[in-house]
């Protein structure tokens, strides 16, 4: 009977159940785009170096910014405590420093907001029966790796704080990004899970999505030691670095011991990012290749073939970036559309494993 299932042909009897995993996957996906935010404003608090100018961790009270003249020549002394002011910014205006506070605290508010928009809506979706078991297990563990991330964020702030120091440690900028690209992923593989299967099969992707998802994990952590070290305000030609593709071993590993290269020298940073960018167009136009040979018409194959689309254009957005020497628009762009790739690899991989 027309009364008996729904326009899709579900019966009704799992149509609320349908619509409250929806509003859940919603809530997800929405904590995901804030996860995003939160990158990108982390992004041009780096870019603008803003990082250190609130230089203590006051989880509560610190959502109070400075209210009077007063308060933010108070905050002002503190930051001409710092080896930042007296090394790189001695002489600038209370002005100036307003505006570099403002990033950093709009940074932190977010991470504010994002765990109220988590928690809030977590207890109620729990106590209403939408999220149970492993869901439940999952989400939580995802929330506790959100408040770890807090605190490796202060952490990162505090490397840059110690006599001498200018900036972050990169070892931990590296890390406070792979935690947040980490979460973004942990998030949108859940919402991509909820969704309802579709009545066509999908074609078995093997384990290509989930390798493509780790080298684009890998690629944003070398991603964050770039950043970290600056190392895209050197060798701004491409595809030579100082007239070789390869540079000399001499350069590469100048750092003793020799471990530290992969952290401290720009050259062997930047190498390392070049190389990662190239295996994954590489590996994501094979992936795309197989898929639309094997299967052309399937949806595997349509995703895969977009992602090598979106790999190879992060690829030329990144050459664009070190060409232009890292102005403020192509940083925050190629940051934010890293998170793009990395999400959108994170759904081909999911739907991918549900075959």
């Amino acid at each position: 009977m027309a009364v008996a299932a729904s326009t899709e042909g579900m019966p009704l009897a799992r149509v609320p159940q349908t619509r409250s995993l929806s509003a859940v996957r919603a809530w997800i996906y929405t904590l995901a785009a804030l996860v995003v935010l939160m990158v990108a404003v982390g992004g041009a608090t780096r870019l603008t170096g803003s990082g250190l100018s609130i230089t203590e961790w006051r989880p509560v009270t610190g959502a109070i910014p400075p209210l009077t003249e007063q308060a933010w020549l108070v905050e002002f002394e503190k930051y001409k405590l710092i080896s930042q002011y007296e090394l790189v910014n001695k002489g600038m205006t209370l002005s100036e420093f307003k505006f570099i506070y403002g990033w950093e605290w709009g940074h932190r508010q977010l991470g504010r907001l994002l765990g109220i928009v988590f928690f809030l809506p977590l207890v109620w979706f729990w106590a209403r029966g939408f999220i149970k078991g492993r869901l439940a297990l999952t989400l939580l563990g995802i929330g506790a790796l959100g408040g770890l991330q807090g605190a490796i964020g202060w952490i990162m702030v505090a490397s840059g704080l110690k006599p001498g120091m200018t900036a972050v440690a990169p070892i931990k900028l590296a890390l406070h990004l792979t935690v947040a690209s980490i979460i973004l992923a942990c998030l949108v593989w859940v919402a991509a899970g909820l969704k309802e299967r579709s009545a066509a099969p999908e074609v078995r992707a093997g384990y290509a999505p989930r390798i493509l998802m780790g080298l684009i994990l890998f690629q944003i952590a070398l991603g964050g030691l770039v950043a970290g070290s600056k190392a895209g305000l050197t060798y701004n030609t491409w595809p030579l670095m100082d007239g070789a593709f390869v540079p000399p071993a001499s350069a590469l590993f100048s750092v003793t011991p020799w471990i530290e290269n992969f952290v401290d020298n720009v050259v062997l940073v930047q190498f390392n990012h070049r190389l990662v960018a190239y295996a994954i167009v590489a590996f994501a136009l094979w992936h795309a290749w197989t898929l639309r040979r094997t299967a052309p018409n399937s949806k595997a194959a349509s995703r895969a073939t977009a992602m090598a689309g979106l790999t190879l254009a992060q690829m030329v957005l990144g050459i664009v970036t070190l060409l232009l020497v890292v102005p403020l628009w192509a940083g925050l762009a190629h940051q934010v559309f890293a998170m793009v790739v990395l999400a959108m690899a994170v759904v081909h991989a999911r739907v991918s494993a549900r075959t």
